[in-house]
């Protein structure tokens, strides 16, 4: 009489026992997303059940995140405001006011032949005075003039190995000083390098400001945090005799200091986007008078969600600061 195959046989025990592996793995797995799901829940309604705690926790939050986005929307608006204007190291040569064609002519061949120069352009004084006209705003009175006051001039700009280069830009605009039917260099990058370097100071208040104002609301979390764990004192000792792990424990505070961290965000997102409405028209108004359609930079959906999602971790954070010490403290 054969033998039963060992194999064959034992192949139904070990389907069986892997059904059960799978089956006992998605039931823990539902188990657990229950679980956060419910303490999510309830912090959320135990934050609903005190509002003035909450709403409080929350707008210091929102003021701590909506100071340097406000900021960062200033300094992102003039960016991309210098970003809209010529930023090569363009020099303006101011020439005779009496220089003769030929004379000019002669001096823009001799430039072309500058092997730093790339670029030369020429405009003469007819063409600065219908330009001046259609953008100072005062044409009509430009006709009155006798005669036409403006000189000569040419737009000249480096070739880009040296428009970075500050030094040899210089000793370059003393160059074409030195020729003879030159009378004025003017270097046209100086006021825009000033002005980046006004633009990173003021990146650099937005990250310091908003770091200092981090550890506030870090500060600020922590602390309602650890008075909620006090005011519930008991019922983590009860939970705790019943066999409750730490970690079971600090899951309802951890999303409590989600739920700060998040609804501060949303409301710091409102406060910028109405400030930005209340300055907006203003701004516009200004922008016109200079002949500019400069407005300010919107925070828009990206900034939204940077908001929440930064408000968020920082409410975690505090949240995990305060219940890591004090809840390992509590034990029955």
């Amino acid at each position: 009489m054969r033998k039963p195959n060992s194999t064959l046989a034992a192949q139904p025990v070990r389907r069986s026992g892997a059904v059960e592996s799978r089956s006992g793995w998605r039931s823990r797995l539902r188990a657990y997303v229950h679980s956060h799901r419910q303490n999510a829940r309830e912090s959320f309604q135990r934050m609903v059940d005190e509002p003035l705690q909450s709403v409080m926790t929350m707008l210091v939050v929102a003021i701590a995140l909506a100071l340097p986005a406000m900021l960062y929307v200033g300094v992102s608006s003039l960016q991309q405001l210098s970003g809209s204007w010529d930023s090569s190291a363009q020099m303006t040569l101011f020439l005779n006011k009496g220089a003769k064609d030929k004379a000019i002519k002669s001096l823009i061949a001799r430039l072309e032949s500058n092997t730093e120069l790339a670029e030369i352009h020429y405009i003469s004084p007819g063409q600065a005075l219908d330009a001046l006209q259609d953008s100072a705003g005062f044409g009509e009175a430009l006709t009155l003039l006798d005669e036409n006051p403006l000189p000569p001039v040419l737009l000249v700009v480096p070739i880009g190995e040296i428009e970075a280069d500050v030094p040899r830009v210089e000793q370059l605009v003393k160059t074409l000083a030195m020729e003879p039917l030159v009378d004025d260099v003017q270097l046209d990058m100086k006021w825009l390098q000033r002005m980046q370097q006004i633009l990173d100071i003021g990146r650099q208040i937005t990250v310091l400001l908003g770091g200092a104002l981090s550890l506030g609301v870090l500060l600020v979390v922590g602390n309602t945090i650890r008075l909620a764990i006090e005011s519930r004192r008991e019922e983590i000792l009860v939970v705790k005799l019943v066999g409750g792990t730490n970690g079971f424990v600090r899951r309802p505070f951890l999303y409590t200091g989600l739920w700060y961290g998040v609804c501060g965000g949303l409301i710091a997102w409102l406060g910028v986007v109405l400030g930005q409405l209340w300055l907006g028209t203003t701004v516009t108004r200004l922008a016109a008078l200079y002949q500019s359609d400069f407005a300010l930079k919107s925070l828009g959906l990206d900034g939204m969600l940077v908001l929440i999602a930064f408000g968020g971790i920082l409410g975690l954070v505090g949240a995990g600061l305060a219940v890591g010490r004090h809840i390992a403290q509590l034990e029955p």
